[in-house]
């Protein structure tokens, strides 16, 4: 018995191999999903660029859209939605569909000011997790028949 104590004791102070280490520094913590949210806008050819908005964390979708109906700003980019009010756009989620009711008359937007307001819808969608064939369906203050389409992000820039 005496003999099997010595090698216990050196076993138990081998443990498994792993040998302690130091305290690593990895830089600083993640601060969230992202730096800020990206909007689209329209380039002079006509097609739809994306552009970061920095505001520290990705945010929802009502604040995105809230966003884009700011305006580009001095990037050199326009939009092809008519500036309106502080006004929210509605976002109401479903299973594969997200319906916005936006605060705009459909004549307040172009085809490509549509395409805007989506593709910043889905691109904050698909950034917080949720489903990439997801839809969206855009319904303006007088019912027309676009209000009925579901729609997908074009190819962009």
């Amino acid at each position: 018995m005496r003999r099997s104590w010595p090698a216990a004791l050196a076993l138990l102070l081998a443990g498994c191999g792993i040998q302690p280490s130091g305290v690593d520094d990895a830089g600083r913590a993640a601060t969230g999903v992202a730096p800020g949210v990206t909007l689209y806008f329209v380039d002079d050819d006509g097609r739809l660029q994306p552009q970061l908005r920095r505001i520290n964390r990705l945010g929802t979708i009502s604040e995105a859209l809230a966003l884009l109906l700011t305006g580009p700003g001095s990037s050199g980019l326009r939009t092809e939605i008519t500036p309106s009010g502080p006004a929210p756009i509605v976002v109401d989620p479903r299973p594969g569909l997200i319906r916005l009711m936006t605060p705009l008359a459909e004549y307040e937007v172009t085809p490509l000011g549509i395409d805007q307001i989506v593709c910043t819808a889905l691109g904050v969608w698909v950034q917080s997790g949720g489903a990439a064939d997801t839809r969206v369906q855009v319904t303006f203050t007088l019912a027309s028949p676009e209000s009925e389409r579901h729609r997908t992000c074009p190819r962009t820039g």
